[in-house]
This record gives C-alpha cells, sequence and structure tokens, in this order.
C-alpha cells in the first residue's frame, strides 16, 4: 500500500500514514474514457504568467486544487489570478467515488504554521482572489474549521484586499464549526453539494450525506444574513452521472431552498479507471439551459459547462454575483 510522510513542524519528527491513491476502488473498473466531446478539450495552459505562477507554486511547497486535481482550468484561472489552495495535508479521511484525492488517516497531523505560510504565498503569488479548500479531516475535533478560520485572517492580516472563498468539507454538520469558519472574515463560504440526492449513496462517501450539505449551506446563509450580509453563500453540481433533467431542476430547488446564491455546473470526468463511469456527456446547449433554469429559480449566479469546475473563475463568478 502507498504511504506518505508527514511531518510535525514543531517535533520534526516524520511518520508515514498508509493512504489509497484516488480514493476507494469501485467495482466498475472499465477504461478511462477516451473519446470525450470536441466541446471537452481545453487548451495546455502557457505564457509567462502561467509559468511564473507555477514556479512560484512549486516554490512556496503548496497544493493547489488546480494541479491535484487535474483542473483542465488551471492556465485560465491562474493567468486571471485566482487559484485554489488545499490546506490540511493531502490526504482525505473519506473516499468519495468521483475523487482522484488520496485517501487515508492523518490522525490529527495539522501543521501550525500553514496561515502565515499560505497567506506569504498568497501575497508572494500577487493573487487577487483565492479559494482555500481542504480534504475532509474526520480525525479533528472541529473536522479542520479552526485552521480554516486561521487561514482566512491571516490572509487578510497580510492582503486585506483579497477576496477569501472558503470551499469547506461538512464538518459532519457541526453548527460550532460553520460558525467559526463564518466568523473568519471570509467573502464566499462554500460548499458542494456535488450530485443530485438519489445519486448522493453511489456518488459520496457514506459518511457525506445530501441533507447533511443542505443543512450546512443553510446555517451559513442564516449566519451571513444575520452578522455579515456581504458574505455569498455557493454550491456546486457535477452531472454526467445518470442523473435527470427533472433531478436536477430539484436539487436547484433544494439549494434555493437554503438561501444559497451562487452555483456552478460542471461536466464530470472520471480521473481514473477505478473511480465511477461517465454516464454521458452533457451538451454546451443543455449547460446553458441548466444556466437559464437556475436563474430562473433565483440564483444570483449560475456558471454553467462542461468545463465549469467549483473554483472555477471564482473571480469572475464573484463579481458579476456583486453585480459588478
Amino acid at each position: 500500500m502507498k504511504k506518505v510522510s508527514l511531518t510535525d513542524p514543531e517535533t520534526g519528527r516524520t511518520r508515514e500514514v498508509p493512504v489509497v491513491e484516488g480514493g476507494v476502488k469501485t467495482k466498475r473498473a472499465e477504461p478511462v474514457d477516451r473519446h470525450k466531446p470536441a466541446w471537452l478539450k481545453a487548451p495546455l495552459p502557457t505564457g509567462g504568467t502561467y509559468a511564473r505562477l507555477k514556479g512560484l507554486v512549486q516554490e512556496l511547497e503548496l497544493h493547489t486544487v488546480c494541479q491535484e486535481a487535474r483542473c483542465p482550468n488551471v492556465g485560465e484561472c491562474w493567468v486571471h489570478g485566482t487559484a485554489t489552495i488545499m490546506i490540511l495535508g493531502k490526504v482525505c479521511t473519506r473516499a468519495c467515488k468521483f475523487c482522484a484525492v488520496s485517501t487515508g488517516n492523518p490522525a490529527g497531523w495539522v501543521d501550525p504554521h500553514e496561515p502565515e505560510h499560505v497567506a506569504r504565498a498568497v501575497a508572494e503569488l500577487g493573487l487577487g482572489y483565492v479559494v482555500l479548500t481542504s480534504v475532509d479531516r474526520d480525525d479533528l475535533p472541529d473536522g479542520g474549521a479552526g485552521q480554516f478560520a486561521a487561514v482566512v485572517r491571516a490572509i487578510k492580516a497580510r492582503t486585506p484586499g483579497v477576496r477569501v472563498e472558503a470551499l469547506t468539507p461538512d464538518f459532519q454538520g457541526d453548527p460550532k464549526a460553520v460558525r467559526a469558519v463564518m466568523e473568519s472574515g471570509l467573502d464566499v463560504f462554500a460548499h458542494n453539494l456535488e450530485t443530485v440526492r438519489r445519486l448522493t449513496p453511489r456518488v459520496r462517501d457514506p459518511r457525506a450525506s445530501y441533507d447533511q450539505s443542505l443543512a450546512v449551506l443553510e446555517l451559513a446563509g442564516r449566519l451571513a444574513r444575520a452578522r455579515e450580509p456581504r458574505v455569498l453563500t455557493k454550491s456546486s453540481l457535477m452531472v454526467g452521472l445518470g442523473e435527470t433533467d427533472e433531478e436536477i431542476a430539484g436539487a436547484m430547488d433544494d439549494l434555493r431552498a437554503v438561501g444559497v446564491e451562487i452555483l456552478t455546473i460542471g461536466q464530470y470526468l472520471r480521473p481514473t479507471p477505478h473511480h465511477l463511469p461517465v454516464e454521458r456527456y452533457v451538451t454546451p446547449e443543455e449547460f446553458e439551459s441548466y444556466r437559464r433554469m437556475g436563474l430562473e429559480k433565483g440564483f444570483v449566479e449560475v456558471f454553467s459547462g462542461p468545463l465549469v469546475r467549483s473554483s472555477y473563475r471564482a473571480e469572475r463568478v464573484f463579481r458579476e454575483a456583486q453585480g459588478g
């Protein structure tokens, strides 16, 4: 079994944690989908800005979802001054069947220097908008909420003008954890519903649930309206996993019922042969119809397209949701 080394910054001691690369293996181990439609082909990231940012990311030893999740939009987002930084390590305690992140047990490991390290990196990268996300950390009492809050505060202290979006796990539905993140000074609270209700048990880890995710988003929205009206709430759906248009509409209704303001919708792409297969490739025209549907249902902004991901061009989504 593959292992990763985790070094305690305080003691300098290193220990190895066993992981399953790419999460849990599914029973349907078919070949990776090779014949993707033309609209799913993204240009290779190039240019001086991208090369400079890539070099800095490596130099600062940052974990970016842009790279870890093999995002097709990495070049476009980086050139526009947006990056998604993964905090709390690279080992997830859950094993969702769509995700390429390694699964294991970090056994409570947290880097106390991470908040300042990330804040310095954001400043040096010259980012105008940063998305913070993390693996699930069910091994921590607060699910990692305290670290999220500390990183947000450190970024805002060093570069107050940077917009910060926290794309969080569900924290096992813990209200105290959600409140800690909401009170950190962030600009957007995001948590992904991922898929429709019927498919949730098949797509997500058993510890995640459709209703738990809605409850987290509802609490975040309620706290925002009561204390920080400027803070927006956001969620994301993947399509192409076997859902119907009626189920997508139902998920939109559920998200609007708990006050979610921004929605992104993108095509699920199978990361390895061991993950869930793609059931269908949704056309650009269908994505446009989902966008219209979402706007009609009352979302402030809907970004919907084959290559859209939860943090795709997040600075633009935020700007348009603000009416700018």
